[in-house]
């Protein structure tokens, strides 16, 4: 018998591994195995303990360490006793389209042979069996687009890198996690790891690199951990190394982590911290794909994007695009969070509108006021009132709307909040983090907060609002990179759908 209970960091912040210790100790001497897993993503339910059964497994939660006990006594070995039902079953996971998170919460995350029982490894052996053009073309026609924010092609970048000449190229993935509400990279890599090896082996041989980097953030001591574990342990099984499955192709696997710099989830700046310096951005061109690490061709990619290349490979392009809405093809994990009844990982095809995902999944606020802004994309993604709830999820719907998707974080505000506190929150956040390289990020940032301080003591209202306004653009047209770009994005949107906020 099975029981499972999450090691994420999440679950253990709520008492998963008291849990876990306390099961042990309660079923020592029968054939009972604690099995540590990643998170299903229902946060409110944590620990989540789930009882293998023969019609399934069996929900528990949310379990606490002094619970264990009575639900032992109550029959939870053979799930019965007050349970969720099967966890496949719950309205949360039986609505959802998981494909990139379909292994995390299932299986032990650093088990070799959990992960190829659950269809670990045939997106690589499906790859090496390709040429290498043949696989970049795959991940072309699948319609991928970059899961950090951005939304570029990812099979395009691929191709970029495949056709420059050098005698050394990377593959770099940034898992530099920084804007709020997001945490689907840390669950994925604390959850999966295997995956995101997989897809940055098989991203390496498509493009001919022969090294990778992982840049994570220090914030994340858990999944540092567990990312070393799992490439030495794809070190043992062949997975990595100068013979990957017996191919003759080689390619090495380094995790580098990150002193906390925001400004490193940029793509240039990260590999400036990688070379070992100072976290600043590159002016482009030279884009990253032709003069990327130490001045070599480099693909640089999320987290969820490199993380859904084994998928692919492994069913299909056409399987892939086949899911999702437009131009926006496929799945995305959307995270949910802030001020939200049911936070956790919903993974759902593009399309799925933001009301559905706040009212739906999420249930509403936690406090049970009504919902009055929503902000999409992270700290630099544009806040939407509830009149906006039907946009769908879709890069090109969000992109008409003044807005986001970014990296999918969704963090929920009821209607105490106050929006112009955010939107000068906005320029606080761009001036403590810009790295200072350009004039109108580092200098914009901090007149933005002087600017709406102005605004709502009332010192010239309107005349500030159009200094506010013009401001914007120049940090939107003028900045080196999305830092500065992207701030005046929830400045904007505060001023347009929440303009009251700014009276006196």
């Amino acid at each position: 018998m099975r029981v499972f209970v999450p090691r994420d960091s999440a679950a253990r912040s709520v008492g998963a591994d008291e849990v876990a210790e306390r099961i042990a100790a309660q079923t020592q001497g029968r054939e009972v195995e604690v099995v540590r897993t990643g998170s299903r993503g229902m946060l409110w339910l944590e620990p989540l303990v789930e009882v293998e059964t023969a019609v399934g497994r069996v929900g528990y939660g949310s379990v606490a360490p002094e619970g264990v006990d009575g639900l032992i006594a109550a029959g939870m070995l053979a799930g019965e006793g007050e349970s969720l039902g099967l966890v496949e079953e719950l309205p949360w996971m039986r609505r959802q389209e998981r494909l990139t998170f379909k292994r995390v919460g299932v299986i032990d995350p650093l088990s070799a042979q959990d992960y190829e029982a659950h269809g670990g490894m045939r997106g690589l052996r499906e790859a090496l069996a390709m040429t290498p053009a043949d696989v970049v073309e795959a991940v072309v026609e699948s319609g991928l687009r970059g899961r950090g924010g951005a939304g570029f092609p990812t099979g395009i970048k691929w191709r970029t890198v495949l056709g420059a000449e050098a005698d050394l190229k990377f593959v770099c993935c940034n898992a530099d996690e920084g804007d709020s509400g997001t945490f689907a990279d840390r669950m994925l890599i604390e959850g999966d790891p295997f995956t995101l090896i997989e897809g940055m082996t098989i991203a390496a041989y498509a493009v001919g690199a022969a090294e990778g980097y992982v840049y994570l953030r220090s914030e994340y001591p858990d999944a540092v951990a567990t990312l070393k574990a799992a490439i030495a342990r794809a070190h043992q099984e062949g997975w990595l190394g100068p013979d990957i499955l017996g191919s003759g192709f080689g390619f090495d696997l380094h995790v580098r982590v990150g002193a906390g710099a925001y400004i490193c989830g940029e793509e240039t700046s990260m590999l400036e911290s990688l070379e070992g310096k100072r976290g600043m951005v590159r002016a482009k061109p030279p884009i990253p794909a032709l003069q990327g690490l130490f001045g070599r061709p480099t693909v640089v990619n999320n987290v969820l994007s490199l993380a859904t290349v084994p998928t692919i490979l492994a069913h299909g392009a056409k399987i892939y695009a086949s899911y999702g809405s437009g131009r926006s093809r496929g799945t995305s994990v959307f995270q949910l969070g802030g001020n939200v009844a049911h936070g956790g990982i919903v993974e759902t095809a593009f399309g799925i509108t933001l009301g559905e995902l706040v009212n739906d999944f999420g249930g509403g606020t936690a406090s049970g006021r009504p919902t009055r802004a929503v902000q999409v994309g992270g700290p630099l993604g544009a806040y939407l009132p509830i009149e906006q709830f039907d946009l769908p999820m879709d890069y090109e719907a969000f992109a008409q709307a003044g807005a986001m998707v970014g990296h999918g974080g969704i963090v929920v505000f009821d209607d105490t909040v106050d929006m112009a506190a955010m939107a000068r929150f906005a320029f606080e956040f761009c001036a403590a983090e810009s790295c200072g390289k350009c004039t109108p990020c580092r200098v914009g940032a901090v007149r933005g907060v002087e600017t709406i301080d102005r605004i709502v003591a009332g010192t010239d209202r309107d005349k500030n609002l159009l200094v506010l306004e013009d401001l914007c653009e120049l940090m939107t047209d003028g900045s080196l990179c999305a830092m500065g770009g992207l701030t005046p994005m929830p400045v904007r949107s505060a001023v347009r759908h929440f303009g009251e906020d700014f009276n006196a």
